[in-house]
């Protein structure tokens, strides 16, 4: 049986943009791919996709990932090993998710929104998935623009970081309420809202229009990403992908 790339990114919730990416870089080749261009897959490379998906959300890049899924591993020998990485991060998401709880228990009771409340936004990846984030940012805004930003935020302090947090959280407060009232992405207010992110970016760097439509697709489909925005509400990652794409096309250069 074979699955075209529509039901596959329906069924992975993976879009069709990143499975033809993952095939342009020969991580993911269908198992054939019609006379009309389409792409087919079959058991075996949903199975390899799900290999690729778990290793995402283990934190690791497109090229370790190539590396392991091409090792020629037995296919119940890899699933054993992806399934102990998994039991090994657990407790990690366990902290999260206390985390969350707390926020929760915040906003519920009516508290203002603190510092410490946020940290599900700010905490959770060790030194070494920090610094393969920081590897992956060089590769796609260049190595330049990476090192001037981490220069010139070098030793700011916590308030400075609290401060810009909460400007973070009441942006995505700002998105559900306009997803909530049925406004579309190209909504001048959301819009609006969007220039506000915009220009919150401006104090860490000046995204134009191709990184920053390179950011809306990160975020949407980095799992790591996609796994914070879902916690606030899991419409909001398609929602301000959409938006920021469209706030891209209209007003940058």
């Amino acid at each position: 049986m074979s699955w075209s790339i529509a039901q596959v990114a329906r069924m992975s919730k993976v879009t069709s943009r990143t499975l033809r990416h993952y095939d342009d870089i020969g991580l993911l080749r269908p198992a054939s791919v019609g006379g009309n261009g389409y792409r087919y897959y079959e058991q075996e490379q949903l199975l390899r996709l799900q290999q690729i998906l778990v290793l995402r959300e283990l934190g690791l890049g497109l090229d370790a990932i190539a590396e392991i899924v091409d090792d020629g591993r037995d296919k119940v020998q890899a699933l054993r090993m992806h399934h102990r990485w998994l039991l090994a991060e657990r407790d990690r998401f366990d902290r999260l998710a206390t985390t969350v709880a707390r926020t929760i228990e915040d906003v519920e009771g009516g508290d203002k929104m603190t510092a410490k409340s946020a940290e599900h936004w700010f905490e959770g990846f060790d030194a070494a998935k920090q610094a393969e984030l920081q590897e992956e940012a060089r590769q796609r805004w260049g190595a330049e623009k990476v090192d001037a930003a981490n220069a010139k935020f070098k030793g700011t302090s916590k308030q400075w970081w609290a401060t810009h947090g909460q400007a973070w959280l009441a942006a995505l407060d700002t998105l559900v309420a306009h997803i909530d009232a049925g406004r579309a992405p190209g909504d001048p207010e959301v819009q609006e809202t969007i220039a506000g992110h915009h220009r919150w970016l401006g104090e860490f760097w000046q995204p134009n229009r191709e990184s920053y439509k390179g950011l809306a697709d990160l975020y949407a489909d980095d799992p790591r990403f996609r796994a914070n925005f879902d916690k606030s509400d899991p419409r909001v990652a398609e929602f301000l992908r959409a938006a920021m794409i469209e706030y891209a096309d209209t007003r940058l250069d």
